[in-house]
């Protein structure tokens, strides 16, 4: 990292400053911290998706060796803050997840309804094995496609006539409908599951009575502390939580779930430390998901290719005892001119648990629709998909009215056409062929709110020269700490190598979940702040010696360079940060800034981050074998502060795009209410060969409206048009329109 210097640190390719740990085997995760005295918790799942459980045979299980407790609704200990909202009238909102071990009721198939806790983590799941349960067994409803017209409008919506899930209608409703130039197509999206490598785990630790601390796989350190604290009705600072090290979450971890509750139950119960984790097949049943959504477009446009009419419709499903949302029509109201816009969200209660956020929560779902109904509407004006959206594109937000901060969304476009080769397409499908190998191009917009939010950043300047800053956010893989490093060493003027970023502890200043594409933006704001403080007070002690040539300095007439502070005028005149402390006889300066957006400028503008996502694909003329064999993901962000770890990102997500695409798609068993894809044997995700080339490239033009560093977020945008610009790549190689996913050979033939 020598070769970096503060003035143009940020923007490089600098590698991860946890990368060392991480591949050595240093980093330790959530499952991997030892406590003296510690047990091993086994959840046991139920066997029905409805009813009761009229029984619990516990004994031969409370009899093995080494069994320290089996705890259920009967003898577990009940969660302080469960009795209040205990036995609802109506779903919860999302955010609450299920109620464990309150009661007999049965929501779900592999429900937890009991925990084995052993001194060993053999022992447990041998015990678990010996707990039989017989049930009161009542009729589930799992099949969405059966069950459709039982979908509703969120509580949430029909509480508050301005919620973004109300129906939304701009111009005409349903204005397409009545012109003759039109598409209608319906367009299906399977459960598709987060599978991140790193199996969900948590090791509870009550310290005292009320004292509890957790090593916790989490996305939200600060909103882990909140919802244990409320559960056990303790003060938040008598719960800490540790989660330094996250290996992948894609949004199962912004969730409290049920078996953390039911190791912290454990904890206190056995009185000694208590570590649980899933194991792969639970991770398909208790952690969340993407759920399976229906969804119906109709557009209108004239001859020359503007389109006069959207209408989208989507249902989604949830679980019978919570609600769960997500902005699956947000795309469609915002993203093209069209003057009449229609759109229409339900969610479908059934006895599933509860879904999740996933990487490009509602918005990757949506644009699968949106963006292959382009596709479709485009080919039927005879118009390149590409020309079609830069006809219809929009220079200000057309459902808010509002200016864009910043909108790159055309140059993101012209740059990915290129690296593509999009002038190689032809308008008619099976035009080109690699011997049996039929060839087809394709496109997908993306995008998601640049959101931005509050976090505070203590930072300790050692009399080394060094720099330690702290903040209680996490990383879940694109290089959080590397970021932040190097947002510091350029406000600050500091070598990268002598920065620290320690994240991930409840006991350091408070910082939102790492979700929503918001961490730079947030946390670096944070970290701009906290520097520009520190050369503040730097400024101070130098200008207050009368002794220097630094006598009445100010911060704009002073150089911050390499550890060093120097007259701009007179850059020889200078002195090193461990110097200024030595002068003013400080081992350490300890400063802290808290940093939040202004409310003011989110009436003013319209934020968000775009992507294009460009596909080629070769598909088998005869077996309908799909390979996509080159991809261009492109994307307005802002100011891209590592091209490494954000390029990461954009691959990343093109990866996790192709599984949707192509491999991915929760399978059930009616029933019994119960997934057979459970396990990667059965539920396929992208692996090397299914990854081609593929180039990440940036606009890279600061939105210094949102924040300081001029950054938007990339996580999401990272995959949201990927999965239709490979269908829309299909159908231009095949002429056959797939609009249910994953895209299987036997579809095509």
């Amino acid at each position: 990292m020598k070769d970096y210097f503060f003035q143009d640190t940020v923007g490089k390719p600098m590698d991860r400053v946890d990368g060392r740990q991480k591949v050595t085997g240093a980093a330790k995760y959530s499952a991997e911290y030892e406590l003296p005295n510690m047990a091993h918790a086994v959840l046991v799942g139920s066997t029905i998706a409805k009813g009761s459980i009229k029984s619990l045979d516990t004994k031969r299980a409370e009899n093995a060796p080494g069994v320290l407790a089996v705890l259920h609704y009967q003898n577990a200990i009940k969660v302080p803050g469960y009795a209040q909202e205990a036995h609802p009238t109506e779903p919860k909102p999302a955010g609450q997840p299920l109620q464990i071990f309150i009661d007999n009721k049965i929501h779900f198939n592999d429900q937890p309804i009991a925990v084995v806790v052993a001194d060993t983590l053999e022992r447990a799941l041998y015990a678990a094995k010996l707990v039989k349960a017989t049930y009161q067994e009542d009729k589930h409803v799992t099949d969405f496609d059966q069950n459709m017209d039982k979908a509703v409008l969120p509580t949430v919506a029909k509480r508050n006539p301005k919620h973004g899930l109300n129906d939304y209608v701009r111009g005409k409703e349903d204005a397409y409908k009545t012109e003759s130039l039109k598409i209608e197509s319906e367009y299906v999206m399977p459960v598709e599951f987060h599978n991140p490598m790193e199996l969900q785990a948590i090791i509870a630790h009550w310290e005292a009575d009320n004292k509890l601390t957790v090593y916790d796989k989490t996305q939200a350190v600060i909103g882990t502390q909140k919802a244990f604290a409320k559960d056990w009705k303790i003060p938040e600072e008598n719960v800490k939580v540790i989660a330094t090290y996250v290996g992948g979450a894609f949004g199962n971890g912004l969730h409290t779930w049920p078996h953390e509750t039911a190791a912290i139950i454990a904890a206190k119960q056995v009185k000694r430390p208590v570590k649980l984790m899933l194991t792969r097949e639970q991770m398909f049943t208790m952690v969340g998901y993407r759920p399976h959504a229906w969804q119906k477009v109709g557009m209108s446009a004239t001859k020359d290719g503007k389109i006069t009419a959207i209408t989208h419709e989507a249902t989604g499903q949830t679980s019978s005892y919570e609600e769960f949302t997500e902005s699956t029509l947000q795309q469609t109201r915002m993203m093209y001119t069209s003057p009449n816009v229609t759109t229409r969200y339900r969610i479908l209660p059934l006895n599933v648990s509860t879904p999740i956020w996933m990487r490009g929560p509602g918005e990757a779902t949506g644009a699968f629709a949106l963006e292959s109904a382009l596709d479709e509407m485009a080919y039927v004006l005879g118009i390149d998909p590409l020309e079609f959206r830069m006809l219809n594109h929009t220079d200000k937000d057309p459902e808010k009215n509002l200016p864009w901060s910043t909108k790159y969304l055309k140059e993101a476009m012209q740059m990915g056409a290129e690296r593509i080769g999009w002038n190689k397409r032809k308008l008619e499908p099976r035009s080109i062929k690699n011997g049996d190998w039929l060839v087809g191009y394709g496109m997908g917009v993306g995008t998601f709110g640049a959101n931005r939010g509050r976090a505070k950043v203590r930072a300790t300047l050692h009399s080394d020269g060094t720099l330690v800053m702290q903040s209680a956010t996490t990383d879940i893989g694109p290089g959080t700490g590397t970021a932040m490093v190097q947002i510091a060493a350029q406000n600050l003027g500091l070598a990268p190598e002598k920065i620290v970023f320690e994240l991930g502890s409840s006991l350091f200043p408070p910082s939102p979940s790492q979700g929503g594409s918001a961490t730079v933006a947030t946390v670096g704001s944070a970290v701009h702040a906290v520097c520009q403080v520190l050369k503040k007070r730097l400024t101070t002690m130098v200008a207050g010696n009368a002794d220097t040539s630094f006598k009445g300095a100010t911060v704009e007439n002073l150089t911050f360079k390499d550890g060093y502070v120097s007259l701009t005028a007179s850059p020889t005149t200078r002195l090193s940060f461990a110097e200024i402390l030595k002068q003013q006889n400080l081992p350490e300066l300890e400063v802290s800034e808290e940093s939040s957006p202004d409310g003011s400028l989110r009436g003013k503008y319209s934020m968000y981050s775009f992507s294009v996502h460009f596909a080629e694909v070769q598909v088998h003329a005869l077996t309908g074998q799909i390979k996509v064999t080159n991809m261009v993901a492109c994307a307005d962000a802002g100011t891209i502060i590592n091209s490494k770890t954000a390029g990461n990102q954009m691959i990343g997500g093109a990866v996790g795009g192709i599984g949707m695409a192509l491999t991915e798609g929760g399978v059930m068993d009616h029933r019994f209410g119960r997934y057979v894809t459970k396990d990667f044997a059965d539920y396929h995700v992208p692996v090397h060969a299914d990854a081609p080339n593929i180039t990440a490239a940036f606009v890279n033009k600061p939105d210094l409206i949102n924040n300081p560093n001029g950054t938007k977020g990339i996580g999401e945008i990272a995959i949201i048009g990927v999965a239709p610009a490979i269908a829309n790549a299909i159908f231009n190689a095949t002429g056959r329109r797939i609009r249910e996913l994953p895209i299987t050979p036997d579809k095509l033939i």
